[in-house]
């Protein structure tokens, strides 16, 4: 014999309820908020987008050395950025040279 309550239909109706109601909120809830969430979506995004613009800015530097590389590689030698660089570094001028800093 199995126990039952009066209503005992509506009871297990309510409890199912509040069951798919408590399923529904806590899937809801990890969907924005949880680790692979919205919210963490629009963090790796915005991250994302500051890694490109760093990274952008790394590969403008980059070339910009690899051509004063070349520039004063032995296959190809521009005597005035060698004159500049030179004269920049070691501090040097020619007597009738008037420098501004």
């Amino acid at each position: 014999m199995a126990l039952t309550l009066p209503g005992g239909r509506a009871l297990a109706g309510a409890f199912y309820s509040f069951l798919i109601l408590g399923l529904v909120g806590y899937f809801s809830f990890s969907a924005v908020q949880g680790e692979y969430g919205l919210a963490r979506k629009i963090e790796i995004e915005a991250l994302e987008r500051d890694l490109a613009a760093e990274l952008d800015a790394r590969r403008g530097e980059r070339e910009k050395l690899a051509n004063l590389v070349r520039r004063l590689s032995d296959d190809y030698l521009d005597l005035d950025l060698l004159d500049e660089r030179a004269r920049n570094v070691l501090g040097l001028a020619r007597p009738d040279e008037i420098i501004i800093r």
